[in-house]
């Protein structure tokens, strides 16, 4: 007997159904499932196969017998299983290794019970382990956390993609072999844990920041990375120094759309068109910023996010606080004390007491040879000369600066200014 037109239609319509249901489980939640294999597992490697071969499971089955009532507690089981039955078949060529036989001997706690957070944050702690190289750090991370293939990541970072996967491969044998514990840390470890959590989202972050909107998208969009691990972060563990830190990502990316002209040119922020600053963003960050002040825990990343909030609240350039900006500088200057922050503060005292308090205080950094590589010290001290009229030391400094910068954008900056110049 012929099948229906209509039933083949309804089949189809069906598999089609479970398929994008598939697609959109995967986008969601298989970096949840892929941290809990990893805790189950005992192995990175083990888990990332485990989770495609769950996924290649779902594809065959769930278009048959329909997508389960808890499809991730679905994954996790069936990865589990698939990677205990091929952890075993290869166990009769040779001997398992140890930590994978204490794996495989443990029961199977609930896959989907209140541990499958505390999974996602064992795995940021894990990949954020001060035992790992910082460059080592943030490559695992953007890739076992955020699930960006080496390809990605290796263009977003300008370097071969070998190069970044072998990265990938000696950090997860650093964790193998020195048996790094795959735990969230105790609370006297936790302090220090989360700064380097913290410090990796920011270096992220800013490598995503730096880059113009006519570079890779693909770097550009590291500051969206950063801006969804913090939000994680913030969720599972809402410390005032993870609040902070999100708060200033924020304000920093809400001038995203007014920090670059259509050619890729740098704006100023005083010359920055505020309407295109992003409304929610600010709203959000000033939040975030209250909250963790208001805990009296906070640190740099916070007060950075203050002084950001200042500008963000200033409806015009002419319109900043900048004697608060200076006193947020001074309490900064106390808690992490470093010749970056004491030139901001330098430069934000011009802006409140004029150019030649703020020159005094950048020659005072500069002779101290601190920060005679930095570009931005050069160009800050340019700045204060052309303001006040001092034409020949500022084409002096913006050379000095554009032999040290390196972004094409910046580049450009100070050979306009250069141009305008004379120089």
């Amino acid at each position: 007997m012929p099948i229906a037109p209509q039933n083949n239609d309804q089949a189809v319509s069906g598999m089609t159904d479970a398929r994008e249901a598939i697609d959109a489980i995967y986008c969601m939640h298989s970096r949840h499932v892929f941290a809990t294999l990893i805790r189950l597992l005992g192995d990175f490697d083990v888990a990332e196969e485990a989770l495609h071969d769950a996924f290649r499971a779902a594809l065959e089955q769930w278009p048959r017998d329909g997508v389960p009532e808890n499809p991730r507690a679905w994954l996790v089981s069936t990865g589990r299983f698939k990677a205990i039955d091929g952890l075993r078949r290869r166990a009769r060529f040779q001997p398992l290794p140890e930590d994978i036989e204490e794996h495989l001997a443990a029961e199977e706690d609930d896959p989907d019970g209140e541990g499958v957070e505390d999974d996602r944050l064992r795995l940021i702690f894990t990949c954020c382990h001060p035992a790992l190289p910082p460059d080592a750090q943030v490559a695992l991370t953007l890739r076992e956390v955020c699930g960006l293939t080496t390809e990605e990541i290796a263009r977003a970072f300008l370097t071969a993609a070998p190069t970044l996967a072998q990265r990938i491969v000696r950090a997860k044998a650093k964790i193998r072999d020195a048996r790094i514990p795959y735990q969230v840390p105790s609370a006297p470890e936790l302090p220090d844990r989360v700064e380097s959590v913290l410090r990796v989202i920011y270096l992220v972050f800013n490598e995503g920041y730096s880059a113009s909107s006519g570079e890779s998208l693909t770097r550009a969009s590291l500051s969206g990375e950063a801006i969804r691990l913090g939000r994680l972060l913030v969720e599972l563990l809402p410390e005032p120094e993870a609040l902070g830190l999100l708060a200033l990502m924020l304000l920093q990316e809400s001038r995203h759309a007014a920090r670059s002209s259509a050619e890729g040119d740098l704006i100023l922020l005083e010359d920055q068109d505020r309407s295109l600053w992003n409304a929610e963003h600010i709203a959000e960050g000033a939040a975030l910023v209250e909250r963790a002040l208001l805990s009296r825990r906070f640190g740099s990343y916070t007060l950075q996010a203050a002084i950001a909030a200042v500008h963000a609240h200033a409806a015009t350039a002419s319109a900043t606080d900048w004697a608060e900006i200076v006193v947020i500088y001074d309490i900064l200057l106390r808690i992490e004390p470093s010749p970056v922050v004491e030139l901001n503060r330098a430069v934000a005292v011009a802006m409140r007491d004029g150019p030649e308090a703020g020159l005094d205080l950048v020659d005072a950094i500069l002779a101290r040879g601190e920060l005679d590589g930095y570009h931005l010290a050069h160009s800050a001290r340019a700045d204060l000369c052309r303001r006040l009229g001092r034409t020949t030391e500022a084409r002096a400094a913006y050379k000095r600066a554009y032999t040290l910068a390196r972004q094409e954008p910046e580049c450009r900056f100070l050979e306009r200014r250069l141009s305008e110049l004379g120089g």
